[in-house]
């Protein structure tokens, strides 16, 4: 890499030291001697030169001095005015030589931007490290861009799997209400029949002789705990089992449901059927 900044402000210099030491012979060489003309040419590109050199080895130590810089650019200059001078009084092929004028100028700068490359040149190993690093950073991306798309496809397929799964838990759940509401229908059907309660007293008056129960069937609605008693209680006589439900129904006022008061009498410990029970609240609710 030195050498693609250094070639080039060297051999721009070269030039430059070329044209300025032909262009002061041929200029001065008709008004002096050409020997004199020769050293005034070899004094300016001498001059600028030693100035160079002397630049580049404070460079080389790290300091630099704006002296030395100033006198630098000032040779550089009289080059340049030297070749400009020169071309404006040409009388033939001014154009070409005012297009070579500005070489010292640009030979001053490539070494300029040779010395601005030296104080950011680092060595091979801190380059080395520097590449290290950022290969480094590149590779952690790119884990970091992978672990976030694969979060991103897990993520994507547990979305998937549980909507489907609430698909297949609606669709069941609507099955099965229509199932339910089917049901229902030939429940409440049956229950507002007109022969339904007859049919099912004649089944079960063999089971419960001297008792003929309304039947009404069960309502579909919450359904409430019903303590168990830890002992068998005594059947009780039909006339007693008046007289519990009807003290539990009007032991609050306003009197308590059927429901509340099944649930009361059973909690205290009583015990009887169903059908004995609901027959008894209709005889006292009567």
């Amino acid at each position: 890499m030195k050498a693609k900044t250094v070639l080039p402000a060297v051999a721009m210099t070269a030039v430059s030291m070329v044209l300025t030491l032909a262009v002061v012979v041929m200029w001065l060489g008709t008004a002096m001697p050409w020997p004199i003309a020769l050293v005034v040419g070899l004094g300016i590109d001498g001059g600028w030169l030693a100035t160079l050199a002397y630049e580049r080895r404070l460079a080389a130590q790290g300091d630099r001095s704006t002296g030395v810089t100033i006198v630098g650019w000032c040779f550089g200059l009289i080059a340049t005015g030297v070749l400009v001078a020169h071309a404006l009084t040409a009388e033939e092929s001014t154009g070409a030589w005012l297009a070579v004028a500005w070489l010292p100028i640009a030979a001053k700068a490539l070494w300029l931007v040779h010395g601005l490359w030296e104080q950011t040149a680092l060595t091979p190993g801190a380059l080395g490290a520097i590449r290290g690093i950022q290969q480094e950073a590149r590779d952690e991306a790119a884990v970091a861009r992978a672990r976030l798309r694969a979060e991103a496809a897990t993520e994507e397929t547990r979305l998937t799997a549980v909507t489907q799964a609430g698909a297949r838990v609606a669709r069941v759940q609507a099955k099965t209400a229509q199932t339910l509401s089917r049901a229902w229908s030939t429940l409440e059907t049956a229950r507002d029949g007109e022969d339904t309660g007859r049919a099912l007293t004649s089944v079960t008056t063999r089971v419960t002789p001297g008792v003929t129960p309304t039947w009404d069937l069960p309502v579909w609605g919450p359904t409430e705990p019903v303590a168990l008693a830890l002992d068998a209680a005594p059947a009780l006589t039909d006339d007693a089992l008046d007289a519990l439900v009807d003290q539990i129904r009007h032991s609050e006022t306003p009197a308590l449901s059927y429901r509340e008061m099944a649930t009361r009498f059973r909690a205290a410990g009583h015990s009887a059927s169903e059908v004995r029970l609901r027959a008894a609240w209709k005889r006292v609710a009567a």
